[in-house]
């Protein structure tokens, strides 16, 4: 969730961006509340997933995509040297539905880790420097195929951290809208409400949507 330029130690292969002499202008804030909504994902293309079975079974489902949108969730620190145990959210999507992924069973933790740790797809995603720590912490895997957007809109010329809402404004002149009740919520709940579910599922939809409008080469 905190930016970064940074890819993993595998980046995506892809042909080298040419050096940019023009910068492009993003969309301010007030500008990006002035476009119309982005449309998200409802309930009825979210899967919650906390189980292995169910894991196995978002895993087979997400096979049929080259490229997924990517992103974790962490219950938030507010202390002084306060340390999180996240995360505890996973979220993968394809174009057309999103798996959000508990990682309190064993067993689904497992399958998460393997999917990130699988080569051949494209894990595309905003800020995920952190994401990547995190994940190699606790489950023990090391991310394959990750790629980070602001890094392609860096190297086109835009700003160092376009993150979603600029992005979204940019390729489709709509504004993506991010609850700030949601994002600072308890993510380590084992019951997570559906406001926690939409948030969670559209941040890696929002993605794969960007991913695909860039129209960068697949692994």
């Amino acid at each position: 969730m905190t930016s970064s330029t940074d890819r993993t130690d595998q980046p995506v292969a892809r042909p080298h961006a040419p050096k940019q002499h023009t910068r492009h202008a993003t969309p301010d804030k007030e500008a990006i509340a002035l476009l119309p909504e982005f449309a998200r994902l409802g309930l009825d293309r979210i899967t919650l997933v906390t189980t292995g079975t169910q894991a196995r079974e978002a895993a087979a489902a997400l096979a049929g995509a080259p490229a997924w949108g990517f992103d974790t969730e962490s219950k938030p620190t507010f202390r002084v040297g306060e340390m999180s145990d996240g995360p505890h959210i996973l979220q993968l999507s394809t174009s057309e539905r999103a798996w959000v992924f508990q990682l309190h069973d064993p067993a689904c933790s497992a399958v998460a880790g393997e999917l990130l740790a699988l080569p051949g797809f494209i894990k595309a995603g905003f800020g995920l420097g952190d994401d990547r720590k995190r994940i190699i912490a606790k489950l023990g895997v090391q991310p394959m195929g990750v790629l980070e957007l602001n890094t392609v809109f860096m190297e086109r010329g835009y700003r160092k951290d376009m993150g979603v809402k600029g992005a979204v404004a940019v390729l489709f002149n709509q504004r993506f809208i991010k609850s700030k009740k949601a994002a600072t919520s308890n993510w380590a709940n084992v019951r997570l409400t559906d406001a926690q579910l939409v948030y969670a599922a559209n941040d890696a939809f929002a993605a794969i949507r960007v991913y695909e409008a860039l129209g960068l080469p697949d692994l």
